[in-house]
């Protein structure tokens, strides 16, 4: 039995339930996978990311995302090791084999 306001993630590390994510528990998935803290500038883009989602329902493309932020449209790869990563610690559900990947 969970905890209410307890995370819970899937067998790949995604979060099952979007809606719990928080800026500490992103923090917390980055510590864990050796990221150390995330900067303010990681965290704009994962709330972008979320933001892109939320509107969307999918995959957005991240240099879109890095254009969004006013950053340079291969953003996310000098600010995290892979797409996949950034889409876990933005708490974001499973995308999917195939979305995965492209990810």
């Amino acid at each position: 039995m969970r905890t209410p306001g307890t995370a819970i993630f899937d067998p790949d590390g995604f979060l099952i339930d979007p809606t719990m994510w928080s800026e500490s528990l992103a923090d917390q998935v980055a510590r864990n996978d050796g990221l150390g803290q995330l900067s303010e500038l990681q965290l704009a883009l994962l709330r972008t990311l979320r933001s892109e989602f939320s509107r969307h329902g999918s995959v957005t493309a991240l240099s879109h995302v890095c254009h969004l932020t006013g950053q340079s449209a291969d953003c996310m790869q000098h600010l995290f090791p892979g797409a996949r990563e950034a889409w876990r610690v933005a708490g974001l559900p499973n995308p999917g084999e195939e979305a995965k990947a492209y990810l």
